[in-house]
């Protein structure tokens, strides 16, 4: 079946607010459709979207993974299949219920060995689970390799995050080219976030289309000091207004 969902994936370079941002299309989603479904899945280790948008998570994919994994090599084998079909109503339990959007954490990177059938199945429940939703937001790890292998191979909107930097720059393009050979997408864009010399971004040599330049933002900073969740942020931020220029230009909002 054809997923209905607009599946939205961000990726960047470790630092540059990629987090933030994310948690900010998640909230920018939530006041402009308050009749959709979304769904915000944090596939970065750090978990650190739930933070960013004030969710308490109990149970990760993760956790549900090696519970299948566990009782595979203690050679129940008679219980790993009634175990993968119970993975799917599981999942139901690791999402957390927010006002306006669903969360689902996928929890640590992989341990060695190879749990390829599991990872597989899990990766195929959540292709069926985000068919329920019309937006699906995932915040994801530096590199796109890890969301290929773990959360979906077809993504709609691909967002790429850097700062100024040369090194930032350099990442998104090398993020791109892995995108384009690992999975399918039909729209990427840029954002550059803590802009302090927009002289230098136009200096920037992106393979990539830029969709905003955020400039620092004192007003996030002061928020994330707090301890607030961006769903707390004052509604004219500089965060929040440039991600919604680059949801505006890559047509999300």
């Amino acid at each position: 079946m054809e997923n209905k969902a607009k599946i939205i994936t961000v990726a960047g370079k470790g630092g540059v607010g990629k987090t933030s941002i994310c948690a900010c299309i998640v909230r920018l989603l939530v006041e402009k459709y308050p009749d959709k479904k979304i769904l915000a899945i944090d596939a970065d280790p750090a978990v650190g979207l739930s933070v960013a948008l004030g969710v308490d998570v109990k149970l990760t994919l993760d956790d549900i993974r090696m519970s299948i994994v566990d009782s595979v090599e203690n050679g129940e084998t008679r219980e790993a299949l009634e175990l993968l079909s119970e993975a799917r109503f599981r999942i139901f339990d690791a999402l957390v219920e927010m006002p306006g959007f669903a969360f689902l954490a996928i929890g640590r990177p992989e341990s060695s060995g190879c749990y390829c059938k599991v990872n597989s199945y899990l990766k195929e429940v959540i292709g069926i689970l985000s068919n329920s939703f019309d937006y699906v937001v995932i915040d994801g790890e530096a590199g796109i390799e890890q969301i290929q292998r773990r959360v979906m191979e077809k993504v709609t909107h691909l967002l790429l995050i850097t700062d100024q930097s040369k090194k930032g720059g350099q990442v998104i393009s090398t993020i791109k080219k892995v995108a384009d050979e690992l999975i399918s997408y039909e729209k990427v864009g840029a954002i550059i976030n803590r802009v302090t010399n927009p002289e230098l971004v136009e200096l920037m040599q992106s393979p990539v289309p830029v969709l905003a330049a955020i400039p620092a933002d004192s007003a996030f900073a002061a928020n994330d000091i707090r301890g607030k969740s961006v769903m707390e942020l004052p509604a004219d931020s500089a965060m929040l207004s440039g991600v919604r220029e680059a949801l505006q230009k890559i047509e999300i909002l």
